[in-house]
């Protein structure tokens, strides 16, 4: 199923039929992973957003098996890459060798693992920053310069990277400015019962049945042409601008709990981020025009790695989540 360029069909009718891949993907995926809709949702937003995706969790709760799926589901290559200390940027951007050709050595270049169109970063935290940063630049542009010569990545283009919150002996946290490029951060938390013996089940009994294609990657495309034409109200980015404002202790307008709490606030890419990621689950959801309960949706997984709580917040137990969530008391979407 196929989704149309919003230059030469009716816009009302990509919406539909965009909502009807979503939905499509949605059960596929359920064949495969137990629970986690939420972060699929979420995971499919950022793709169409042309955002990058941080997913944090503890081993063993098939972070790659999804992404590896989504994968597959909607027919995008997919490279896995492995975060190690001795990693190199080479061993991700790829690099130039030399190759006998005819009797004479050239230089031959080998693209590295980042050409492809969903690249999982596993436990990027585990490499030096130096690697760290080529991943992330190539995140940034959208191309690698490697030998003064400058190659396109794929298009569409996602990066997934993981971290694992529990371990950080041996770890290089990624630094404020490096965490702004991923346009979401998501928590994946442990199954509930329910679920935890529907994956059992499924994994120790029998092999996990085909995937079935529910997209190529242009119609993907142009589901992101679509996205980024589509209109927004002038209250709906008032209120994007207002909850990223109250997340910063230097404005006046701020709440308490930002003042208390807060050692930095989230900077205009997360005003951004508000809105496309709001485009975003409005159309998964069959609106052309997102509301403010679109950006309240997105409004955690884009500020909390935006929100830098200070030394009283550690003191009193206060996370970054639950700053993000008085906020959006204090910034009730009735006042829009």
């Amino acid at each position: 199923m196929s989704t149309e360029s919003p230059g030469s069909h009716d816009e009302g009718a990509a919406v539909a039929a965009l909502q009807d891949v979503y939905e499509s993907i949605r059960q596929e995926l359920a064949r495969i992973i137990v629970g986690q809709e939420r972060i699929v949702r979420l995971l499919l937003a950022c793709l169409l957003a042309r955002g990058h995706c941080l997913l944090i969790g503890v081993p063993g709760l098939a972070k790659t098996l999804l992404v590896k799926t989504l994968s597959q589901c909607l027919q995008l290559t997919f490279r896995r890459i492995q975060f190690t200390p001795d990693l190199m940027p080479a061993d991700i951007v790829g690099s130039e060798i030399i190759q006998e050709n005819e009797g004479r050595l050239d230089f031959e270049y080998q693209s590295g693992p980042v050409f492809a169109h969903l690249v999982l970063a596993d436990e990027i935290n585990r490499t030096p920053p130096k690697t760290q940063a080529a991943l992330l630049e190539a995140m940034q542009e959208r191309h690698v310069t490697v030998a003064g010569q400058t190659r396109d990545l794929p298009d569409p283009f996602l990066v997934v990277a993981t971290q694992n919150p529990i371990e950080q002996e041996g770890t290089y946290p990624l630094p404020e400015a490096q965490l702004d490029r991923f346009m979401f951060s998501l928590n994946v938390g442990y199954p509930d019962k329910p679920e935890e013996v529907e994956i059992v089940r499924r994994t120790t009994v029998r092999s996990l049945p085909e995937v079935t294609p529910c997209i190529r990657a242009e119609d993907i495309v142009n589901a992101q042409v679509l996205i980024q034409s589509a209109p927004v109200t002038d209250h709906v980015v008032d209120y994007a601008v207002e909850v990223a404002k109250a997340t910063r202790p230097g404005d006046a307008s701020a709440p308490q709990v930002t003042h208390d709490y807060v050692e930095w606030g989230a900077g205009p890419r997360a005003s951004q981020y508000l809105i496309l990621g709001a485009k975003a689950v409005a159309l998964l959801s069959g609106k052309l025009t997102p509301e403010i309960e679109h950006v309240r949706e997105v409004a955690e997984p884009v500020l909390r790695h935006r929100v830098i709580t200070n030394y009283r917040a550690t003191g009193a137990g206060v996370s970054a989540d639950q700053v993000i969530e008085e906020i959006l008391k204090t910034v009730p979407q009735e006042s829009y």
